[in-house]
């Protein structure tokens, strides 16, 4: 692919590092890195600064051909993962939904739209092996697994309704395994491969640099193998 990229998230940890990863490829024509601190703001819960910010977008760039959502909410100083139903909070889900579900949803309705339609488009969300269902053995984390499980399905629903639109792009979710960050950084085990943001980056461009409109609406990890619903 070539064009222009964005990344939304860019003032995290694995955005940050994506936006320096696609930089450094020096085969885009432009490289964007939105957050809620920069300028124009992005902020995935409120949608009308991802609106105002995809209209600049769209000034900006006529040639959009890579768009990765890197943003995610595990914990806070509010709040933990679940271990126990009787720790369910509606607060707490209402935020996660908002984060890791909602706000994604919301730039997909408001940049989908932009992607080019002249040549390979790739939008990303970042998702989470704990959102799978099929996978669920363990419990627990429960705001989290339903909010990245929601997140799933509605890229595979936003996938459905691109192809119509834009048959030459692909919407994926994909998972960026456990990756040094703050998001994680708390619940590293040991034994478990822990990524570098700059190495989990690498990895996740180079499986969206293969992902054609056959694989639209898929759920893959950072190697590029698919993840169960």
């Amino acid at each position: 692919m070539s064009g222009s990229a964005l990344v939304l998230g860019a003032s995290g940890g694995i955005g940050g590092a994506l936006l320096g990863a696609l930089e450094a490829e020096g085969r885009w024509r432009r490289v964007i890195g939105l957050s809620r601190r920069g300028e124009p703001t992005c902020d995935l819960t409120d949608e009308a600064s991802i609106a105002a910010a995809a209209a600049w977008v769209a000034r900006e760039t006529p040639d959009l051909a890579l768009v990765v959502v890197a943003t995610g909410f595990l914990h806070d100083g509010r709040f933990q993962p679940e271990k126990a139903m009787r720790q369910l909070d509606p607060a707490h889900l209402a935020h996660s939904f908002a984060v890791n579900a909602i706000g994604p949803a919301l730039a997909m309705k408001h940049l989908l739209p932009l992607l080019r339609r002249d040549g390979p488009a790739v939008f990303a969300a970042l998702s989470a092996r704990v959102g799978s269902i099929g996978d669920n053995r363990l419990g627990g984390w429960w705001s989290y697994r339903a909010s990245k499980a929601a997140l799933n399905q509605l890229v595979r629903t936003a996938a459905v309704e691109l192809r119509r639109s834009h048959p030459g792009a692909a919407v994926v979710a994909i998972h960026p395994g456990t990756v040094a960050s703050g998001l994680s950084a708390p619940f590293s085990k040991a034994g478990l491969e822990v990524q570098r943001p700059e190495a989990a980056a690498r990895r996740i461009l180079e499986v969206l640099a293969g992902i054609g409109p056959e694989r639209s609406g898929g759920f893959l990890d950072h190697l590029g193998k698919p993840v169960p619903w």
